[in-house]
């Protein structure tokens, strides 16, 4: 049996320096790592400004990290998030499947858009 897929989205707060950023980003993949899983994809997301205020922040970091195993790692991963002051936010999904690949190059259209764009231009 495969082990699940779990997606971990974090915000830091956006005051911290850039070089804090990556250390927090190396450190919660080895969190991840040495409990055992898999560390499938890692994204920084760039600043982004928030939907509401969390802390009496308007911006986070957002990082997006990707990986698989038997679920320990989720526990000891979120510990050392809540512990942590500058994670302001954090949310682990449980996924259904890997992640798909990101597509390169235009999204493709469906036939019938393709035929209402042939009959327009006839």
């Amino acid at each position: 049996m495969s082990q699940p897929y779990y997606e971990t989205m974090y915000i830091l707060r956006p005051d911290i320096p850039e070089e804090e950023v990556e250390t927090h980003v190396t450190k919660y993949r080895d969190l991840v790592t040495e409990a055992g899983a898999e560390v499938l994809d890692c994204q920084m997301r760039g600043k982004r400004r928030l939907a509401y205020p969390i802390a009496k922040h308007k911006e986070g970091i957002y990082v997006q990290l990707a990986h698989n195993g038997d679920g320990q790692q989720v526990a000891t991963l979120e510990r050392a998030m809540r512990l942590s002051e500058d994670v302001i936010r954090y949310l682990t999904v449980k996924q259904d499947g890997p992640l798909p690949a990101p597509r390169s190059g235009p999204v493709p259209q469906a036939a019938s858009e393709a035929a209402a764009l042939e009959t327009v231009e006839a």
